[in-house]
């Protein structure tokens, strides 16, 4: 019996302040939800998407607790406190993929040596536009690669499932219906082929001409050399890291012509490329946004 790909959740991106990251999404034409507070110290403003994925701009609300639960082995803000330290305050830390099962995919982790930590087990409030609060509650898997400090992977399960109906949230004056490509570097990308495979459940990926792709049930992830971030993206990077890092973002939008004058008119630099809408890393907005319109 073959298994189930699984699909892309979500992306982590850490920022250096939650307010900072809300006006600079807000400027790229994304509705930005209501700010949320974890119990274990930090804080999102998250972007959702008609696709049913979203982003986590994640924020720092205390670094006492956060420092604290980290220290009590909570994976998650260990991890953003590492990522935080060696590749600054901003940036894409981490895929989180859709699972109905967090304590399997643990088992899983765990039995494939790629396991990086225990399960961690959550509830937040979560207020929605109208002014009504409901409380989400999260159940968490990671997975983890030694060679890759700077990023990881991890499978969600919603215990207490978010709204349903987000229309109002999902809708975006830039046109995004979701998230299309989700692009990591490495000198080597090979070397990550199998990690990323593993995690997302995908049978195999396919080789590319600078590095491979692995499709998951909703979006692509590239692995990709520098040197295909310059012909793709035209984004220069100096790594000297082997590791693997979170670079850009691709979004599907129904119109590139509304994107485009969107961003014109409220002053977002972009540079066009082909089919594309490029708009490089900012403050609030940690790696690269590629726009690109969906038939």
């Amino acid at each position: 019996m073959s298994q189930v790909t699984l699909p892309i959740d979500h992306l982590v991106l850490p920022v250096t302040d939650i307010d900072l990251a809300r006006e600079r999404l807000g400027k790229l034409g994304f509705t930005v939800a209501p700010d949320a507070r974890h119990p274990f110290g930090t804080e999102n403003a998250c972007v959702f998407f008609a696709d049913k994925t979203y982003l986590e701009p994640l924020g720092v609300a205390s670094v006492e607790v956060s420092e604290e639960t980290a220290r009590e082995g909570n994976v998650f803000t260990a991890r953003n406190q590492a990522f935080r330290f060696r590749c600054g305050s901003e940036g894409l830390s981490a895929i989180a993929f859709a699972t109905a099962d967090a304590k399997h995919e643990h088992a899983r982790f765990v039995k494939d040596s790629v396991s990086a930590g225990s399960v961690l087990q959550f509830e937040r409030p979560v207020k929605m536009p109208d002014g009504t609060e409901n409380i989400a509650g999260f159940r968490l898997a990671f997975a983890g690669d030694l060679r890759a400090p700077d990023f990881f992977l991890f499978a969600v399960e919603r215990i207490n499932p978010l709204p349903a109906n987000r229309n109002t949230l999902e809708a975006h004056a830039n046109g995004v219906t979701g998230i299309a490509e989700i692009v990591l570097a490495a000198p080597e990308p090979t070397a990550f082929g199998e990690f990323v495979c593993s995690m997302a459940k995908a049978a195999s990926a396919d080789v590319t001409s600078f590095g491979l792709d692995v499709s998951t049930g909703n979006a692509k992830i590239s692995l990709m050399t520098p040197e295909g971030l310059e012909a793709y993206f035209d984004l220069a990077t100096s790594d000297t890291d082997r590791g693997l890092r979170g670079r850009a973002i691709r979004f599907a939008v129904g119109d590139l012509a509304v994107t485009e004058a969107h961003l014109a008119a409220n002053g977002v630099t972009y540079t066009r490329k082909g089919n594309r809408i490029l708009v490089k890393p900012a403050p609030g907005q940690g790696v690269l946004f590629a726009f690109e319109e969906t038939s």
